[in-house]
């Protein structure tokens, strides 16, 4: 591989910017790799693992002379650092983030960003449950879909550019509207997050069921809950926060079909409980013919190293 971009800024290093760090060293994408974080701990354990080869106290200083800056906050935090860094973009450069939620990036980040620098909003469909900045791993992304949600005004070279550093990380590129993004990632993750903090939630609160056994029986569906519940608080607060409007639609829908599903058990209506589960059995089955999963026994658990996608 060939360097791409001469100096990439991280801003935030956490399980994605790590991720990213990695793959781009591991396949000389990148001059130089420069980083900040908010908390001191983390720049430190970043500079003692060799993560980045320089790590600053501030978003502006990680900027200077970047010419790949990527957002890798909390969205909530986005606008802030948007502020900080602007007035210190090189010329020229490209400005990505990898947040979950685009509309609000875009509303949050562009007001920010000075002529002559190139803001191409992007999301990584990859991830575990498990954040800082040991937890990235270089095949992170590996297989995985990167979707980009530009203007329609965007530089076409710097949309290149970017593609290709992705795809040489390993993922699939994809480009697509920001308010489809919002909807989709609201029905294949957003929702499900939610609905597994709260199934978790319910098992907290159920007085006949004690901790130790919902601890000690969880290798069942009630693990895989568990699982994506373990996800960190602060990015999926600000998820839900700033893609309401897509995840209350999504969670109306899903309540409406829970009740036809609740009628179908109270009734007795084992065929339609049946065929709802055949089609959606066949959604599974789609999901690992497309390479987005395995289908190892104990879904390729067992042995596996934290690969899991979150």
């Amino acid at each position: 591989m060939t360097v791409i971009y001469q100096k990439v800024a991280l801003i935030g290093l956490g399980l994605i910017a790590s991720s990213m760090a990695h793959a781009m060293r591991a396949k000389g994408l990148a001059g130089q790799i420069v980083g900040h974080a908010k908390s001191a701990e983390t720049r430190a354990v970043a500079l003692e693992i060799g993560l980045c080869d320089h790590v600053y106290a501030t978003a502006a200083e990680a900027v200077a002379g970047a010419d790949l800056v990527v957002l890798a906050v909390p969205v909530g935090a986005m606008a802030a650092i948007a502020a900080e860094i602007g007035p210190h973009l090189a010329a020229g450069a490209t400005v990505t983030d990898v947040g979950s939620v685009k509309q609000a990036v875009i509303a949050a980040v562009q007001p920010h960003i000075p002529n002559g620098v190139h803001f191409i909003p992007g999301h990584p469909m990859a991830g575990t449950e498990y954040s800082g900045p040991r937890a990235g791993f270089a095949t992170l992304f590996d297989n995985r879909w990167w979707l980009l949600t530009p203007a329609a005004e965007v530089d076409a070279q710097a949309l290149d550019r970017l593609r290709q550093l992705l795809q040489a990380m390993g993922a699939k590129v994809d480009t697509m509207d920001p308010a489809h993004h919002d909807l989709v990632l609201a029905v294949v993750s957003h929702t499900p997050h939610l609905i597994a903090y709260t199934m978790v939630g319910v098992a907290d609160h159920l007085a006949q069921v004690s901790n130790s056994e919902v601890i000690q029986y969880s290798a069942t569906g009630f693990r895989d809950f568990t699982r994506i519940a373990a996800s960190d608080p602060t990015m999926w607060r600000d998820v839900f926060l700033t893609n309401k409007d897509a995840v209350l639609d999504i969670l109306g829908r899903f309540a409406e079909e829970l009740f036809v599903l609740q009628r179908a058990i109270r009734m007795g209506d084992g065929d339609h409980l049946f065929d709802y589960f055949t089609r959606t059995r066949a959604i599974r089955r789609g999901i690992i013919e497309a390479g987005q999963d395995t289908s190892a026994p104990d879904f390729g658990r067992v042995g596996a190293s934290k690969k899991t996608d979150a």
